[in-house]
């Protein structure tokens, strides 16, 4: 942990790696008619541990290939728990030399926010397909960038949203378009959880932290799918019960979105309280989930009583065996695209900025 800390801390803000931007790594495109593509985790902290890991051991289309760690105690326990070669082991310093290695398809950034930008261009120019958690990074800027790397180099970019690939959350994003109970006229999203930690990363402004930035962007992406629609204006008010913790950063976030069909989406996120819960308001009745954004399934009910109870194994081994089916086939559309993380920060910086100046912001377009 302690290499991981100085690592991280001597990494905000650097750009020097940005220089290999034109050393021609884009002629390394690895090849897709694999059987099953190999998959490097970029950072090796609880997601990566308790969750992507296990998943890529139940993926029929992918498989864990390598691991790029600033520990080497972690790297030695992973390398042993999981069978990598030394090869595909590598230290933030040789990061680059994966564009050397063919048993790497797809590099997956788990590293905190800050650095997104910087490892998934840095990924792409090695000519390697990039998966990217959310949120895709801090600014618009940084999400164009990042999306003008991967289409330079020919490779694809997907963004870690697993509710996107989860069956009773493509159910509701369906019904925004068919509409069985009338026009959407309210949502109601709210994704949080207590942390206790106090000198976390997602306490740090520089490094990403906030719950709007981890936690909101569940409740914000959901207004959008359960809409169908883009947001056109924000109010926002940001908050915290622990200003001794939260002084760089909120704590709580609440924010009313505006929708051009009319619909409201009163949304809230937070490190401060337990919450997960999604209802939909309509013309002729409502739905709801809850959780809407857990580990363990998406279940919830209609006012007619109708059951939403479809659970899937593993999300993550769903997420990633359907980016890779896209990768292979490169006709087929991703589900989360940089695109569509790149929306959801436009409207983030629109929150900011309605924190920042007291009122209600227009989104730009």
């Amino acid at each position: 942990m302690k290499t991981r800390r100085i690592f991280i801390k001597n990494t905000l803000g650097t750009i020097a790696a940005l220089t290999f931007a034109d050393t021609g790594f884009a002629s390394c495109i690895t090849p897709t008619k694999k059987d099953k593509l190999g998959v490097a985790l970029v950072g090796l902290g609880y997601y990566s541990t308790d969750l992507l890991a296990p998943a890529l051991q139940q993926t029929e289309h992918c498989y864990l290939a390598g691991i790029v760690t600033g520990s080497p105690d972690k790297a030695k326990a992973w390398q042993q728990k999981y069978n990598i070669p030394e090869k595909n082991y590598y230290d933030y310093s040789r990061f680059d030399e994966i564009a050397n290695n063919p048993s790497i398809d797809v590099i997956y950034i788990v590293l905190p926010p800050s650095m997104h930008k910087e490892y998934v261009i840095r990924a792409a120019n090695a000519g390697k397909h990039v998966w990217c958690e959310k949120p895709m990074a801090l600014t618009v800027d940084e999400c164009q960038a990042m999306i003008d790397a991967c289409n330079k180099n020919k490779v694809r970019l997907s963004i870690g949203y697993r509710l996107h690939h989860e069956p009773n959350t493509q159910r509701i994003t369906e019904m925004a378009k068919s509409k069985p109970y009338g026009a959407i006229k309210k949502v109601s999203a709210m994704a949080g959880y207590f942390d206790d930690r106090t000198t976390h990363w997602k306490q740090k402004k520089a490094m990403g932290g906030g719950s709007m930035y981890d936690m909101g962007v569940y409740p914000l992406n959901c207004a959008r799918y359960v809409t169908g629609e883009e947001p056109i204006a924000v109010t926002a008010h940001q908050s915290t019960a622990r200003p001794e913790i939260y002084t760089e950063v909120d704590e709580t976030m609440t924010f009313t979105l505006e929708f051009p069909g009319g619909a409201i989406a009163n949304c809230e996120s937070s490190f401060g309280k337990n919450m997960n819960a999604l209802k939909v308001d309509c013309e002729k009745g409502w739905y709801t989930l809850e959780p809407f954004s857990g580990y363990s399934g998406q279940n919830g009910n209609t006012s007619d009583g109708k059951k939403f109870d479809a659970v899937i194994p593993n999300q993550q081994a769903r997420q990633m065996d359907d980016d890779v089916l896209a990768i292979k086939n490169n006709s087929k559309t991703l589900l989360a695209p940089g695109e569509e993380g790149l929306k959801d920060i436009r409207v983030v910086e629109a929150i900011y900025e309605s924190v920042r100046k007291k009122e209600r912001v227009v989104i730009k377009g």
